[in-house]
């Protein structure tokens, strides 16, 4: 090994280093996803094909993730972090490949699902090695800096896809993803250091690994999403989705049942006995619900409402991802010394304060009008999610942050994936209400528009009740002392009666 990068892994400031060799990883994982929604509507054009349809882009990639997310943070707890980390990163880079020379749509579509499963090995792995490589005293503050990663990501994301769609095609956005995922699993390779990431040796894998429960966590998320996503199509009393329902009820009880019982659980049920986690997940699940969709919209209504150019509709974004960029970290290092609750709540009020100015969205809105509706919403989702996370943290121990925060990442994505459903669905029965076909060959007319539009500003109202919600929620929770009591060991929590320390809920207790 070069004395340089022996000395790194060394040093005092590894945590940096590792921080920076993962956020190419993140950063790449981010700038897909925008550029992905800039994609979309290109992407319709080319397989002429409808918004109901062309979802599946996002939904396929994003119900890969939640199935997949808790066992592959499981696995990295036990196996190694950095190796399933890695083989994540591989994976995500070579599918976006095959993604970007797909010939049809359902190729495409496939392409995605196998890329979902590099994402769900990449990121709640990814944050757990980061978030063990910073003092717990420093864990809003880590959070903050992924934060940040997610915010330059998504300025990146739009205004690249913008770029790439409107001078080289759709099919560059997927491309992109070689040369950038590649380059991170080089410095990661070079940088990171298990003993120093919070991986285990080879002498510490004594675990088992919860197959059982794996399979019944993805059977859950399956039948649950699959059922929201699916259920307008088919008719929400149809046969198949009655059938979809009842099995999901099944396998949720099954799964409780089996994660009660068993010795080494793939997802510790009594942590949701803890206050600060159980209701700081469930903001976490609205929080998503009810804000994920605005992005996936966006596009439509810009190019198709207000003509405007995918160059043009990505940049226009690019001021509200500016705003979540900068008030990630400041919002993650202001909550570990005043606490959580007036950023989580103040960070939702900021959002649904967006939400509510683009309830009032029409086919002609100036574009300024728009824009700040999106900085206010961005700005409340980066406030809040920092804080939000350190809160759960406090609850977990740190040999359990991969499973843990990879459920966090699932609780986001699924989120995700029943927002966009749930907009969708709004949207088109909106448009159907109208008299208008859930087509964007109909969004492209005047009259069109303007259906669209009403939609748009239905699905906005839901949304922005969600958010309420959320905010009603970490209101609630509880908070951190303003002088926080000496650092607790790895695995201890502080009490928020007491401002003790008091051991965190382990497998076992």
């Amino acid at each position: 090994m070069p004395f340089g990068l022996s000395g790194v892994k060394r040093g005092p400031n590894y945590k940096y280093w590792a921080f920076g060799a993962l956020a190419l990883g993140l950063f790449t994982s981010v700038v897909d996803h925008g550029s992905v929604n800039i994609a979309l509507p290109s992407v319709a054009d080319q397989f002429r094909t409808s918004l109901p349809t062309i979802q599946w882009i996002v939904i396929g990639y994003a119900l890969t993730i939640s199935s997949l997310l808790l066992p592959m943070g499981r696995m990295a707890d036990l196996v190694g972090r950095t190796k399933v980390y890695l083989l994540g990163s591989i994976i995500f880079a070579f599918a976006g490949g095959t993604a970007g020379v797909a010939p049809n749509l359902a190729t495409l579509i496939l392409a995605r699902i196998i890329q979902g499963c590099g994402a769900a090995m990449t990121q709640g792995t990814g944050m757990a090695i980061i978030t063990a490589t910073f003092p717990e005293s420093e864990r809003g503050k880590a959070i903050g800096m992924v934060m940040t990663v997610v915010g330059v990501g998504a300025i990146a994301g739009p205004a690249v896809g913008g770029l790439l769609v409107g001078s080289l095609g759709w099919r560059w956005v997927f491309f992109i993803n070689v040369p950038l995922g590649l380059l991170g699993v080089i410095a990661s390779i070079a940088i990171l250091d298990k003993e120093r990431t919070g991986d285990i040796t080879a002498g510490d894998s004594g675990n088992n690994f919860d197959w059982m429960g794996a399979a019944l966590s993805a059977g859950v998320l399956l039948t649950l999403l699959l059922t929201i996503t699916s259920g307008q199509q088919a008719g929400w009393s149809s046969p198949p989705i009655l059938a979809a329902i009842t099995g999901f009820v099944a396998l949720l009880g099954g799964f409780i049942w089996w994660e009660l019982r068993v010795s080494e659980p793939l997802l510790e049920l009594r942590l949701f006995q803890h206050r600060l986690f159980s209701l700081g997940v469930s903001a976490s699940f609205l929080t998503f619900l009810g804000g994920s969709a605005v992005l996936f919209l966006m596009p439509f209504y810009l190019q198709r409402v207000l003509d405007y150019s995918p160059e043009r509709a990505g940049l226009f974004v690019v001021p509200a991802a500016f705003c979540m960029a900068v008030m990630g970290p400041i919002s993650g290092r202001l909550s570990d010394h005043y606490g959580w609750r007036r950023f989580t709540v103040g960070g939702l009020v900021c959002s649904v304060s967006g939400l509510a100015i683009l309830t009032q969205t029409s086919d002609s809105s100036p574009w300024f009008m728009v824009m700040a509706a999106l900085i206010l919403q961005s700005i409340g989702m980066g406030t809040f999610y920092s804080p939000n996370a350190s809160s759960i943290l406090s609850e977990v121990a740190r040999e359990r942050y991969g499973v843990v925060l990879s459920f966090l990442n699932l609780v986001r994505n699924g989120a995700n994936v029943t927002s966009v459903a749930m907009a969708t669905v709004i949207v088109t029965a909106t448009m159907a209400g109208l008299g208008f076909q859930p087509s964007l060959d109909a969004v492209g007319g005047v009259e069109g528009g303007r259906a669209f539009t009403a939609g748009l500003r239905n699905a906005y109202t839901v949304m922005a009740c969600l958010l309420i919600t959320a905010m009603a929620i970490s209101a609630i929770k509880g908070d951190k002392p303003r002088v926080s009591p000496e650092t607790p060991a790895a695995g201890e929590a502080i009490d928020r009666e007491t401002g003790n320390g008091v051991t965190a809920l382990r497998p076992n207790d």
